[in-house]
């Protein structure tokens, strides 16, 4: 395994493209490039998971254009890469011992033998703490080594994460996510989530917020955000914004939670319903010029009661 040393993100960009794995040719998959792909999840009013439906059941829609559905499945056996990505920004101080336990656990029940994951920490820098593997020990092991990561500058002496003159970098989430999902996830098969635990607060990302969600899109990642915050940091009472979170993750399919005091584990349950309870709707878009415009993409259940996760639209770029 590389040795990896802690990067700003600049050099982040250039290291993670080694990082890319080897796929053996018959795993491949080759689909129709003039497909769209899209995998998503129903819930009821009352969050429960609609397992059960079938391609009659919805309609969807590019630039507001009905299009015909190619082709309709419950989509769980595909493989799943799993990139974990946990804030270490000084805020988090008192929140990544437990979120060590939930997140090794999260690991042991929903990795396959035929899924990967990876570990990244990011504060002030990012750090590939473990690559591409389907091994809870290293997994564990990568989770061990989780270390603060930041200036005590980047914070007011309250507490509060306020930046100050001269520590313009303390967290660096933009940049960490699209890093993660442009270098490490693009070039997969199969199923790519993201999973962020963080306050949300972000810092000196080189990245913006939007370019971050693009590079989500344009890698088919979906994000599932944890807000998790120590309000209560050096006795200061804050509560960081949890918007950017929840934007993230609404456009590109996945959802934001909010955890609290020991509900983390029931969190990672959650997430891993939503990856083992996916469909997924293809279809041959009306529009077929490969421009790199972003399109609009709404799925609408015809039971006016169920609510649809998936992203909300995909770049018309021609394949790599």
């Amino acid at each position: 395994m590389k040795s990896w040393l802690l990067l700003p993100a600049v050099a982040v960009a250039e290291v993670l493209l080694l990082a890319l794995p080897a796929w053996p040719q018959d795993d491949v998959i080759k689909v129709d490039v003039d497909i769209v792909n899209v995998l998503f999840n129903v819930r009821t009013k009352k969050n429960g998971l609609v397992g059960t439906l079938t391609k009659d059941d919805f309609e969807i829609y590019e630039d507001g254009k009905k299009q015909d559905i190619k082709y309709f499945t419950r989509e769980s056996n595909l493989p799943l890469t799993i990139g974990m990505l946990v804030d270490t920004s000084l805020s988090q101080e008192n929140l990544i011992g437990e979120e060590k336990q939930s997140a090794i656990t999260f690991f042991g029940r929903v990795l396959r033998k035929e899924d990967l994951a990876f570990l990244i920490s990011f504060g002030s820098e990012a750090e590939l703490l473990q690559d591409y593997t389907n091994s809870t020990k290293l997994l564990r092991a990568g989770l061990d080594n989780l270390r603060l990561s930041g200036s005590p500058g980047a914070y007011s002496p309250t507490g509060s994460p306020v930046p100050t003159v001269g520590t313009p970098r303390g967290t660096i989430l933009y940049d960490a996510v699209y890093l993660a999902a442009a270098d490490q996830l693009k070039s997969q098969v199969g199923r790519k989530v993201l999973i962020l635990l963080t306050d949300g607060m972000d810092q000196g990302s080189r990245y913006t917020r939007d370019k971050a969600i693009e590079g989500a899109q344009k890698a088919d990642a979906i994000i599932y955000s944890i807000f998790h915050a120590d309000f209560r940091r050096n006795g200061y009472f804050y509560r960081p914004s949890s918007g950017d979170l929840k934007r993230m993750s609404e456009e590109t399919g996945g959802r934001m939670f909010e955890a609290g005091r020991g509900n983390l584990n029931e969190i990672f349950k959650e997430i891993e319903e939503d990856v083992r309870s996916q469909y997924s709707i293809g279809f041959t878009p009306t529009n077929g010029t490969k421009d790199g415009t972003f399109r609009k993409l709404e799925i609408r259940p015809k039971n006016k009661e169920y609510k649809i996760f998936a992203r909300k639209g995909y770049y018309a770029v021609r394949p790599d």
